[in-house]
């Protein structure tokens, strides 16, 4: 394969007339530039030049190259404007990936005001609770929600929001039950639970760094937030889910929160990123608006 630089170095050399006007201009010893050729001539298994003390030229193979050789450069110098040009401004695809529960309650409204601040990015959404292989499917960004430390990989972490989990119930469950005062008190309740691998149990969390731990005989267990969620509207049983995506349904009456003071789990969102170099400027430009938006959206307030 060619060296462009050596075509480059040629291209100067026959615009100059010779070795030496070219090494003048270009500030290079006359012999480098010498040398230079000699390879790219050695690489092409020609002679491009010819060098006598009294003339300077082109051979005919060498007039037919250099033409090919401007084309090459300038179509270098298009490419490489490009690419800066998508350097100074964010453009292209991103092709993201995220739970269902995370692009309806925390991305649904920032997604657009990103595109219209940026005109030339378009966004591929795949919202799944599937387990993802980012790099292989070709995605440039997933949006993740975890409550234990994720394990270790070449996939960059950054940390987005906090996002505790709390308790809810209906007030039509409530007006069946009584209100749970303390933790312990949850063990005579109906719970409703998200999927788990192991035991089923609320690990509570609450002031002065108290910690209770909740075993369950869940009626009711869905990978599904929003089923929880519905389920406990319905009176079905008391749900440990994000603040977040309850507002709606405090703001409404149809879910109030337990135990104020304890969480249920302390959750956060991140953003993985496949490469740590080389970062498109808009894959970078939504995770920093990510990152500055997203605690807004999930901050349950005063919990």
């Amino acid at each position: 394969m060619l060296d462009l630089k050596d075509v480059y170095y040629f291209v100067q050399v026959v615009d100059r007339g010779g070795f030496t006007s070219a090494g003048q201009a270009l500030r290079l010893p006359k012999s480098t530039l010498s040398h230079r050729v000699q390879e790219l001539e050695a690489s092409l298994g020609v002679r491009l030049l010819n060098r006598t003390s009294r003339q300077f030229g082109t051979t005919d193979i060498g007039k037919e190259f250099y033409q090919y050789a401007v084309a090459m450069l300038r179509s270098s110098d298009i490419a490489e404007e490009a690419i800066r040009q998508r350097l100074a401004e964010p453009s292209g695809v991103i092709r993201i990936t995220t739970t269902a529960e995370i692009a309806q309650f925390a991305l649904r409204d920032l997604l657009p005001v990103f595109l219209n601040r940026h005109p030339k990015v378009q966004i591929v959404e795949i919202a799944t609770d599937r387990l993802v292989d980012i790099v292989g499917e070709g995605f440039d960004l997933a949006i993740r929600g975890y409550t234990a430390p994720m394990q270790n990989s070449t996939l960059v972490q950054r940390a987005i929001a906090t996002v505790p989990w709390f308790l809810f119930a209906s007030p039509a469950y409530l007006a069946r039950t009584k209100e749970p005062q303390h933790p312990e008190e949850l063990l005579h309740h109906t719970s409703i639970s998200i999927v788990r691998n192991g035991p089923v149990q609320w690990q509570l969390k609450g002031p002065g760094g108290k910690e209770f731990v909740v075993a369950m005989a869940p009626r009711f267990q869905s990978n599904s937030m929003i089923s929880l969620k519905e389920a406990a509207c319905a009176g079905l049983g008391i749900a440990a889910l994000p603040g977040y995506i309850c507002r709606s349904e405090i703001a409404a009456g149809s879910l109030r929160q337990l135990l104020p003071g304890w969480i249920a789990a302390d959750a956060r969102i991140a953003a993985l990123i496949p490469y740590r170099t080389g970062l498109l400027p808009a894959v970078r430009s939504l995770v920093d608006f990510l990152a500055i938006e997203i605690p807004k959206v999930t901050d349950f307030g005063g919990h």
